[in-house]
């Protein structure tokens, strides 16, 4: 009796270890019935991806990527979704038909976050950082109904490519240094790592009603601590890795029937059992 072929996936990053991706994918695959689906977390840096790639077979369904390689794979695919050219970064690789197309659904993650939590629709924002997740959330305040951001980096020098992006967006970005910036909006975005915010915690939490921090670990950050103790609205990066992975699930099996719960679940013990 022949047994069915495995469909692989897999997250590629470098570190890696830490992701909860495996936790998600597998948690919906289980939902859903998919018990010949299988998906890894993969070691792979900026110079590893290219042969990691080309050495995929007919089994790869699909690849989630994290830092650094959301900008480094864009050379590497056929297609690029209009969203991923426009943020310069794909977090979501559809293999089939011997066709590489890359997609973008942090900002579906961070839509989704945001609109959960009641703070859909801001009228001022503010975002800490200049990688490839600040591109993401001008892309999702674009969608939400805003023209224009603020930027708040450690070095103006450093924001090219957040600028770029929120050019090609059609968002007006003003950049500032955020050691001396106000943090006065309606919503402060931190895309920054984890700790990078808490030396600004108490001056965000008194300007800002609402705010998202994408750290999901430790959680709550100072940042969230903060904001709740100033009785502010707080959005966790979780929910945000929890949204696009599901719409990642949604692209890369073609079913509409994404579990969401059961993946929320999945996260939430899994992290339960690391701390």
């Amino acid at each position: 009796m022949c047994m069915p072929q495995l469909t692989l996936c897999a997250v590629l990053g470098s570190p890696i270890a830490h992701s909860l991706s495996p936790a998600l994918h597998r948690g919906a695959y289980a939902a859903m019935g998919l018990d010949d689906w299988r998906y890894a977390a993969i070691e792979c840096d900026e110079a590893g991806l290219p042969a990691l790639i080309d050495g995929l077979d007919d089994r790869w369904a699909g690849l989630s990527l994290t830092m650094p390689l959301k900008r480094a794979v864009l050379p590497l695919l056929d297609e690029v979704s209009p969203l991923a050219v426009a943020v310069g970064g794909a977090n979501t690789v559809l293999l089939g038909g011997g066709v590489r197309r890359g997609d973008n659904t942090d900002v579906y993650g961070i839509v989704r976050a945001l609109e959960e939590a009641g703070a859909g629709k801001p009228g001022s924002a503010i975002v800490l950082g200049g990688g490839a997740t600040a591109c993401s959330a001008l892309a999702a305040l674009q969608q939400l109904g805003l023209s224009e951001a603020t930027l708040l980096v450690r070095e103006v020098t450093r924001a090219g490519e957040a600028l770029a992006a929120a050019e090609r967006l059609g968002v007006a970005a003003a950049v500032q240094p955020l050691a001396q910036a106000s943090f006065e909006a309606d919503l402060v975005i931190s895309t920054l790592p984890s700790g990078g915010a808490d030396a600004y915690a108490e001056r965000i939490a008194a300007s800002a009603p609402t705010v998202f921090d994408v750290a999901y670990a430790p959680w709550p950050s100072p940042l969230a601590e903060a904001v709740r103790r100033a009785g502010g609205t707080v959005v966790g990066g979780f929910e945000m890795l929890l949204h696009q992975a599901a719409r990642q699930v949604e692209l890369i099996t073609g079913r509409h029937d994404v579990p969401v719960e059961a993946m929320r679940a999945a996260g939430l013990k899994e992290l339960a059992a690391r701390s």
